[in-house]
């Protein structure tokens, strides 16, 4: 069984579908994590980088997901917005090796959290400060701070520290989800 359709059994959704969303620059590791995430039977074992823009959409058991899995070319991530509507979580992916882009995913973030189809909506976030096992990586609580998460007030949100590679942090990242509230997220 898959985390996310464990997390549908937790939240009492086996005949909802969740809409979960999968942000993040490109090379942060949202391919890897999502694949992880995946069924078991459903994971891909070679994982390569996207080329271009391309979405995916998968189901659990209960779950609907739509994953966007974006190249570093910043005219691709204004299409994210398309998608905001139907969005009930969302994924935020960060690499925290990557330093130098740090600024650049927090302006993207800032542009997420201001759309009007999500500023005034109580969306759970679950944040991934990925590729912790690199070197240069610096601490979820960096990321944190350097993304001020301190200052999103109005929505529910978490930052776990993971390597995707391994699928670490990734259960408490579900977890911290099945937590939130069933009203939150539907």
């Amino acid at each position: 069984m898959g985390l996310f359709d464990k997390l549908a059994g937790w939240l009492g959704l086996k005949k909802k579908e969740v809409h979960v969303l999968c942000l993040g620059l490109d090379n942060s590791g949202k391919t890897t994590i999502i694949n992880k995430l995946k069924p078991s039977n459903a994971q891909t074992q070679d994982i390569v980088p996207t080329i271009g823009f391309s979405i995916e959409k998968f189901k659990t058991s209960s779950l609907s997901f739509t994953v966007f899995d974006m190249s570093g070319q910043g005219r691709y991530r204004n299409l994210w917005e398309h998608y905001y509507k139907e969005a009930q979580a969302i994924i935020f992916v960060i690499d925290s090796s990557d330093k130098l882009r740090m600024v650049v995913a927090k302006e993207e973030l800032d542009t997420l959290l201001s759309h009007p189809d999500i500023k005034h909506r109580r969306l759970p976030i679950l944040f991934f400060a990925n590729k912790m096992d690199l070197r240069d990586a610096i601490s979820s609580v960096k990321v944190s701070q350097l993304l001020s998460l301190e200052n999103i007030k109005d929505k529910p949100w978490h930052i776990c520290a993971s390597d995707a590679l391994k699928g670490e942090g990734l259960q408490e990242g579900v977890d911290w989800l099945q937590g939130i509230s069933y009203v939150t997220l539907l």
